[in-house]
């Protein structure tokens, strides 16, 4: 089979290897759409360790079962790998297993024609439902556990920083969510726009340009980016939940006032990955809860990975996914 291989941080190719033989329990999915992830190019420039070298990158797909039980099934597949033993996985947080791992991230992944993955990782689509939506269910799933965290008290007003693919759906979980007002916050004045189709009450490029003297009962960061963190940490209201969505880089700090969390009762959540979250996300992107024709703007074929890598990189539209099979 044809697929995107990564030898090593910023080297790789599509190739042709051998198709996966499924294990123990396991099926193996033709490949019908793949998206791009943050933690994608992380793993292109050897920014991310858990991840061994060579790989086949991927981890949010959608596909059908050609071999093993459920043959012919379309379904979107949990890439997660808990171990299932650890203490982690024995109290129901298998997304801080010990011995993490995931397809695509420390497995072979989707970007390519065929992947082997555990039957009880799929997830059972419609017929009907495009590819392009069923790709949107990976991505979806870490967003509703991002609300798992939060308070979700009707009424509430929330600012998010970031309208780049994980903002915007936590935007319209928030709609979802009986949300007063939302405020989104982004450099990028075209996802902004966006933003604003897709439920915002208020956009703008600083949250200084809002006029909300006491603060957000709910401030969501997705950018990772420190000065966003950090001018979030100030804008939550008395008794209000700041959350760490974005992924920041490891070695990065971010300055805050700790009488503030104390004397304001500030609440700080973070939430990291998919545990327990992928089923519901299927059931929301069934339901239409996500508006998939607007989130995804750009399909590429393997061969032009490249390009995709680079569109990924420019900010040039929403979710950028390839087609493995052309």
């Amino acid at each position: 089979m044809r697929a995107l291989v990564i030898e090593k941080p910023g080297e790789y190719s599509v190739q042709t290897i051998p198709d996966p033989t499924p294990g123990p329990g396991e099926v193996v999915i033709e490949v019908s759409a793949v998206g791009i992830c943050g933690t994608d190019i992380h793993i292109v420039e050897g920014e991310f360790p858990p991840t061994p070298y060579p790989i086949v990158p991927g981890h949010e797909f959608c596909g059908q079962i050609v071999e093993g039980p459920r043959s012919g099934e379309k379904v979107a597949v949990d890439p997660s790998l808990f171990c299932g033993a650890c203490h982690y996985c024995r109290i129901g947080r298998g997304n801080l297993c010990e011995r993490w791992g995931a397809i695509g991230d420390t497995v072979n992944g989707a970007m390519a024609q065929y992947v082997a993955v555990p039957e009880a990782n799929c997830f059972t689509l419609p017929d009907e439902l495009p590819a392009s939506h069923g790709a949107l269910v990976e991505p979806l799933s870490c967003a509703v556990h991002g609300f798992d965290g939060l308070p979700r008290t009707l009424g509430s007003h929330y600012l998010i920083y970031g309208a780049g693919t994980m903002g915007l759906m936590m935007l319209q979980l928030a709609v979802a969510a009986g949300a007063a007002s939302i405020s989104v916050v982004d450099l990028n004045t075209d996802r902004l726009q966006v933003a604003r189709t897709l439920g915002a009450d208020a956009v703008a490029t600083n949250a200084d340009e809002f006029d909300r003297p006491h603060g957000w009962e709910v401030v969501i960061d997705c950018t990772g980016a420190i000065p966003a963190i950090e001018d979030g940490l100030t804008r939550v209201r008395r008794g209000g939940t700041y959350q760490q969505f974005g992924v920041a880089p490891g070695d990065a700090t971010a300055s805050f006032s700790p009488f503030r969390i104390y004397n304001d009762e500030i609440t700080i959540v973070g939430s990291m990955a998919v545990v327990h979250s992928f089923g519901r996300a299927v059931d929301l992107v069934r339901k239409g809860a996500i508006d998939a024709d607007t989130m995804v703007t750009h399909t590429f074929g393997l061969d032009q990975f490249s390009e995709a890598l680079q569109a990924f990189r420019d900010g040039a539209g929403r979710k950028i996914q390839i087609a493995p099979r052309g």
